[in-house]
């Protein structure tokens, strides 16, 4: 009991940090690709004391699970400058919709019931989105995060493919990639004293904790609590923005956001308990 307190504690203190990302992004003044760089490569400092005494097992699918988390964080942060905060968050939390239309084709799972259900809520969600973006600019932040959330869904993928890898390692060889693909976009671009701060709370705090305390945390508890405490992390994102950028979604990314939400996470929630139940049944 005490060690799923322990878990339940380190999920909460993982949303929270990746709940920052939003405020974080939104107040530095840096190239969107150069900062996604100077993110990863602070994080991927962190994380390499963190995890330098495991023995990572380099397969193909930790490799192309580390591509897609490269994608996953680039495009975030690209789109939460190009649209609003809330928008890039809840856009990309449709990754698990991804993971069941894929899941066929990549792991040869089949897709139930619920799947198909929460697939067309978490559409139609998405589709109100879009109908409150009516700018050039506003529609490529969203159809950036959408492909964010495909790349996070990529990721999930891979290593559940995979089986040998460690998440962890994922997340590092990621923050690596990223470091070197974007980070020669910070060449022409000053960094300002008031970035400074955002900055390093961005990739240690945000990115790099975040990711050591949801590693920490996700093998203390249920499944149930591991689906639904991170989902405090959409919620709350947009809230640190509200307060104090002060840049508020659209009544569409609202309800839309609602409606993802309430599809992704009860479709997480039935999943959970319907496995719990199974494995219940099993040791009676």
């Amino acid at each position: 009991m005490r060690a799923e307190v322990t878990g339940v504690l380190y999920l909460l203190g993982a949303a929270l940090c990746w709940s920052t990302g939003g405020l974080l992004i939104k107040l530095i003044n840096l190239d969107p690709i150069g900062l996604a760089g100077a993110r990863s490569a602070i994080a991927g400092v962190l994380i390499w004391v963190y995890s330098r005494k495991l023995r990572p097992t380099m397969t193909r699918e930790l490799l192309l699970g580390a591509i897609a988390y490269a994608g996953t964080v680039i495009l975030f942060v690209v789109a939460t400058k190009t649209t609003t905060a809330a928008n890039a968050i809840l856009l990309q939390y449709t990754a698990p919709i991804w993971v069941a239309l894929l899941s066929p084709w990549l792991l040869k799972e089949s897709i139930t019931g619920i799947d198909w259900l929460a697939v067309l809520v978490t559409f139609a969600g998405v589709g109100i989105f879009f109908l409150g973006e009516l700018t050039v600019t506003a529609t490529t932040g969203n159809l950036l995060a959408v492909a964010s959330g495909i790349f996070f869904a990529l990721c999930i993928l891979t290593l559940r493919k995979g089986r040998n890898g460690s998440a962890i390692h994922m997340v590092l060889f990621g923050n690596v990639i990223t470091a070197l693909l974007c980070g020669p976009f910070l060449f022409g671009d000053s960094l300002h004293a008031n970035d400074v701060l955002p900055l390093v709370l961005l990739g240690v705090g945000q990115l790099g904790l975040g990711y050591i305390l949801f590693t920490k945390g996700i093998a203390h508890v249920s499944a149930m609590e591991g689906v639904l405490i991170p989902v405090l992390e959409p919620i709350l994102n947009p809230v640190w923005v509200i307060l104090f950028v002060g840049e508020t979604p659209s009544a569409h990314a609202v309800v839309g956001g609602v409606i993802v939400l309430a599809a992704v996470t009860g479709r997480a929630a039935f999943k959970a308990r319907y496995t719990e139940t199974r494995t219940s049944r099993r040791t009676e």
